[in-house]
């Protein structure tokens, strides 16, 4: 089977990112042939050089469109014209493939796999990570009423002729189910986290980090991840600064994004921040590992309550506890498998007093460790998510011959 697979924001992992799509490229290489229609937006974030940029076997298709957290709307717009204009024009230039898989975020990206499929009669999966248009909407970087309700209907007709959707978490599903599609057309892939990165990193290496920033004796809360507008980021470093008279407790943030110099400016003043230089993902589980507990905070919309945060299940498989703070499917998966709290969004002092409570615990702590580390055992390895995925694509061509 030839599997083109379109995604905009692609990464590897000597980038801080989640890289599901290049652990799952891995997997499939050997049984199928890939193509990967994507940017080379992210390949100034490389922290190491120790991996290929795509998989061994991997045919790649870039695109030169440059891509920031940091950009405005009209660049990030900008940003997603260029994409989709240049993987249009690869994606039709390649030979033929058996079956497209369009990743969104954005939605322009599924928009182009829709127009390659009618044009070459091949049939194409919808990949949802994020809910838009209403992602960008609830964050209000579109207001025009007009142009919001384009994009719904856009939404509607990609849903509609995708041959199969698969999406990141049970919220996301029952959303597009809500909009009248089948359920059957639709599966659940959860995020899922590298269960083999998890179990190389060495009791030593952690130890390491300790003695190198000081922690002993210290009870390390941990946020890795986009310092992005929609991450609630004024809420953590409110909290941060609510609980700077306690010695004891250290915060500590690696990532970038929107929120950079205010956290540098935060660390500069605030003794209880530690904040790191973006890692690349091996050495996120380190931290995870050295962390008591995590946080996996978003701004209080409801369309964030839906998303599928790869830290949710990084922090779960090194059996380091979360604390969520949307009231969607996370906030009962922590609360059904006793591996997490839930905090209201956009409230430190919440926050802060959730923290506390659960810091001072020791037994909770180590309960709610284990039991996060035995459910991502069983629910969120990649290496058998991507069996998922490959499930459906071949179902999808299976179906497009009997329709062709």
């Amino acid at each position: 089977m030839h599997i083109a697979l379109l995604n905009q924001h692609h990464h590897n992992p000597d980038c801080p990112a989640t890289c599901r799509h290049y652990t799952f490229m891995q997997e499939l290489v050997h049984r199928h042939k890939l193509s990967l229609v994507t940017s080379d937006g992210w390949r100034k974030t490389r922290v190491t050089y120790n991996h290929f940029w795509v998989p061994e076997g991997v045919e790649l298709h870039e695109c030169l469109a440059p891509y920031s957290n940091k950009m405005g709307v009209r660049k990030r717009l900008k940003a997603f014209a260029g994409f989709a204009g240049s993987a249009f024009k690869k994606t039709m230039q390649l030979q033929k493939p058996d079956v497209l898989w369009a990743v969104s975020t954005p939605l322009s990206t599924p928009w182009v796999a829709a127009q390659v499929s009618r044009l070459r009669g091949v049939p194409w999966v919808f990949e949802v990570q994020d809910l838009w248009p209403s992602f960008p909407i609830q964050m209000g970087a579109v207001q025009n009423s007009w142009l919001q309700q384009r994009l719904y209907t856009m939404e509607q007709s990609l849903y509609e002729s995708a041959s199969h959707i698969i999406t990141l978490s049970p919220d996301m599903t029952a959303y597009v189910a809500s909009l009248g599609i089948p359920k059957e057309k639709i599966t659940t892939n959860y995020n899922g986290t590298d269960l083999d990165l998890v179990d190389a990193v060495q009791e030593q290496e952690v130890e390491q980090l300790r003695q190198k920033y000081n922690l002993h004796g210290k009870r390390v809360v941990l946020y890795a991840g986009t310092f992005g507008r929609a991450n609630s980021m004024p809420t953590l470093m409110q909290t941060i600064q609510n609980m700077a008279s306690d010695p004891s407790i250290t915060f500590m943030f690696t990532g970038n994004g929107y929120y950079e110099p205010q956290l540098k400016e935060l660390a500069a003043q605030t003794p209880n921040l530690l904040l790191l230089s973006p890692q690349p993902r091996p050495d996120v589980f380190r931290l995870f590992k050295l962390a008591d507990v995590s946080l996996v905070p978003f701004n209080d919309l409801p369309v964030l309550a839906s998303n599928s945060p790869a830290k949710f299940y990084d922090s779960l498989a090194c059996g380091t506890p979360v604390i969520v703070t949307n009231p969607g499917w996370t906030k009962a998966f922590v609360e059904k498998y006793g591996c997490g709290w839930y905090s209201p969004a956009e409230q430190p002092e919440l926050l802060a007093q959730t923290l506390r409570e659960v810091l001072a615990d020791p037994q909770q702590l180590q309960t709610a460790s284990a039991n996060g580390a035995s459910i991502a055992r069983q629910l969120f390895d990649r290496q058998q998510l991507v069996l998922q995925v490959e499930e459906v694509l071949e179902k999808a061509v299976k179906d497009a011959v009997q329709y062709y």
